[in-house]
C-alpha cells in the first residue's frame, strides 16, 4: 500500500500548543467509511479529517470529520485545520478570498486573510436557531449547572449544525474554577440528543472578551479546548438576544486555560452571519505507514 501523507495541527493556539490536535489523512481516496473510522479510534484525537477531491464542483476540496466514535457531519476545529492543511498541501488555493470546503453538512465558505504563518481562517458558521431557552426548559438541565449563578442570558439549547446546551455564567472567576458535575452533563446531553454543555462568561480582561468552557459530553470528551462550532452557536445566540449589546458585532474568545490549553477564537457577527476563525499551525508533517485490510 502507498504511504499517505499525515499532518497533525495545533487547531486556534494563542501560543505553542495551546489549541486543538487535529489529524489529517490526505489522499485515502481508497479507503472506506470502516477504514476511516479504525484509524480515527486509533488516534483518539477529539477529530480526524480525511481530505479528499470534491464531488460537488463549487467545492474546493472535500473533507470528511471522525470523533474516535462516529462521523459527523461537521464540525469547527477541524472545518479550520482542514482548510489550512489544503493550502499547505497545495490541495486547494483561495478564490477572490475564499475555500469552498464540502464536507457532511454542505458546501461551506471559509474566508482566508493574510498569508503563511499570518494566515487567519474564517469558518461561516451553519445557520442556528434556539429550541428551548430558560433553566427550567429541561428536567436536567439544574442538575448540569449545579455549582455556578447564571449570567444576564438564560441557558438555551441552540442547533448550529451540532446541538448544544449555552449557560452564560455571572463572572469569569466563576466559570474558571467550576468544577462541573461530568455524570449530570452526560445525562442531559443523552436526554437531548446534544453534545453537551458550553459555559461562557464575560471576561474582566477587556470588554470584547468572551471566556469559554466547553463539555462535549455527548461524544464522550470532558473537555474541549477549542471549539469552533459551540462558538458559532454562542456567537448566534448572542446576536439574536442581544442585538445592540457590547458583543453584537463580534469579539475575542478565550478557551482551554482550565486544561492544561490555551486557545484564542475570533467571532465576527455580520448581521445573521457568524464567522468563527483564528489561526493553525503544522506540528507534525510527515507519512502515514497503515493498511486497510482486516
Amino acid at each position: 500500500m502507498a504511504l499517505l501523507r499525515y499532518l497533525h495541527l495545533d487547531v486556534f493556539a494563542a501560543t505553542l500548543g495551546g489549541g486543538n490536535h487535529l489529524g489529517v489523512v490526505v489522499g485515502a481516496n481508497d479507503w472506506n467509511t470502516d477504514d476511516m473510522q479504525r484509524f480515527a479510534r486509533w488516534t483518539a484525537l477529539v477529530e480526524t479529517t480525511f481530505l479528499l477531491a470534491p464531488t460537488d464542483p463549487k467545492a474546493s476540496y472535500r473533507v470528511r470529520i471522525f470523533t474516535p466514535q462516529k462521523e459527523i457531519p461537521f464540525a469547527g476545529h477541524p472545518s479550520i485545520g482542514s482548510a489550512h492543511a489544503a493550502m499547505v498541501c497545495n490541495l486547494a488555493q483561495p478564490h477572490e478570498g475564499l475555500l469552498w470546503q464540502e464536507c457532511g453538512a454542505g458546501v461551506l465558505p471559509i474566508r482566508v486573510e493574510g498569508d503563511e504563518a499570518d494566515r487567519d481562517l474564517f469558518l461561516r458558521s451553519p445557520p442556528s436557531r434556539v429550541l428551548q431557552r430558560g433553566r427550567d426548559t429541561h428536567p436536567l438541565l439544574a442538575a448540569a449547572l449545579e455549582g455556578i449563578s447564571c449570567g444576564r442570558l438564560p441557558p438555551a439549547l441552540v442547533d448550529g449544525g451540532r446541538r448544544w446546551w449555552l449557560a452564560e455564567v455571572a463572572d469569569e472567576a466563576s466559570l474558571r474554577a467550576w468544577q462541573p458535575d461530568h455524570a449530570a452533563i452526560g445525562a442531559l446531553a443523552r436526554a437531548s440528543d446534544s453534545m453537551g454543555l458550553c459555559a461562557f462568561a464575560r471576561s474582566v480582561e477587556a470588554d470584547d472578551l468572551l471566556v469559554v468552557r466547553a463539555f462535549p459530553a455527548g461524544v464522550g470528551i470532558v473537555e474541549d479546548p477549542a471549539s469552533g462550532a459551540a462558538n458559532g452557536s454562542i456567537a448566534a445566540y448572542i446576536a439574536q438576544v442581544e442585538p445592540h449589546g457590547s458583543l453584537a458585532r463580534g469579539y475575542r474568545v478565550s478557551q482551554g486555560r482550565e486544561i492544561g490549553h490555551d486557545a484564542r477564537l475570533v467571532a465576527r457577527i455580520e448581521g445573521d452571519v457568524i464567522w468563527i476563525g483564528g489561526r493553525s499551525r503544522v506540528v507534525i508533517d510527515g507519512t502515514l505507514d497503515w493498511t486497510t485490510d482486516g
